[in-house]
């Protein structure tokens, strides 16, 4: 099926690993051409080779910390300068932290939502310019189930996602006129690096932990009976930025395995 992304260019935050990246291998399938961003180059310029490889598509990395607005102007400009465009932002910067609130601290706060919040803000506000000038503009902000129905001890993560399924809904409307289209994807538990980094932890205190027993423990509860493949929202994100979705603006949609307590 061809999405129609041809010659469209992509922002994806948070790519140079895990949904980021499936996301990126997506659009670039479709011939989009596509700008990872994150913090460590050594890492972009590894995911930028993979993703050249698996796709022969257009792919840049450059890195920025999306919390630091500077830094994202500077990040857009690089894209502009590239590529003369921007029709597609994808905001996925940012990883998993919960803890209670006892245990919550200040700082805690501050990254979290300095990276998932601040950082959204700081990409939709630098592209906004020029996904008005594109006929078709999407924002894609990821985000969890548990920003929908919050569980025990999963703050701060459950609070800054609950506030970009929020930023979602207030972006759709706002951003109608120009006809860009503004959705969230709340990823469940999928295969990713963060998850790859505790199996390493706890294989380093048992070496018969392998990392098929760690897909299973960590999958067991979801309904489907698996943990999540990052390709599985990835190929979700490269959907709804395409014309086949072209209706689809201010919604939130899981991708879970059913594992949500709420639609």
């Amino acid at each position: 099926m061809d999405l129609g992304l041809k010659d469209k260019v992509a922002i994806i935050t948070g790519g140079s690993d895990g949904i980021g990246k499936a996301a990126a291998i997506s659009m670039a399938t479709e011939g989009a051409k596509v700008a990872i961003v994150g913090r460590t180059q050594s890492k972009l310029d590894s995911a930028v080779a993979e993703i050249k490889e698996a796709t022969n598509g257009e792919v840049i990395g450059i890195s920025t910390d999306v919390s630091v607005e500077s830094d994202v102007q500077a990040m857009v400009g690089k894209v502009i300068s590239q590529y003369g465009q921007i029709d597609i932002l994808v905001n996925n910067a940012g990883t998993s932290s919960a803890t209670t609130l006892e245990e919550m601290t200040d700082e805690d706060l501050k990254t979290d939502f300095g990276i998932k919040i601040y950082g959204a803000v700081y990409c939709a506000r630098a592209v906004l310019p020029h996904l008005k000038q594109s006929d078709a503009g999407v924002i894609i902000n990821t985000t969890t189930p548990g920003g929908k129905a919050s569980g025990p001890g999963g703050q701060p993560t459950s609070l800054s996602r609950a506030s970009g399924i929020s930023l979602t809904k207030s972006w759709a409307g706002e951003l109608a006129k120009f006809n860009i289209r503004v959705n969230t994807v709340c990823v469940g538990v999928l295969k990713s690096g963060q998850h790859r980094t505790r199996w390493e932890a706890a294989n380093a205190k048992d070496s018969s932990y392998s990392l098929e027993d760690h897909w299973k423990v960590v999958g067991k509860n979801v309904p489907l009976g698996r943990i999540g493949e990052a390709h599985e929202a990835g190929d979700l994100m490269c959907f709804l930025a395409s014309s086949k979705a072209s209706y689809i603006t201010g919604t939130a949609v899981n991708v879970d395995g059913g594992s949500s307590p709420v639609v």
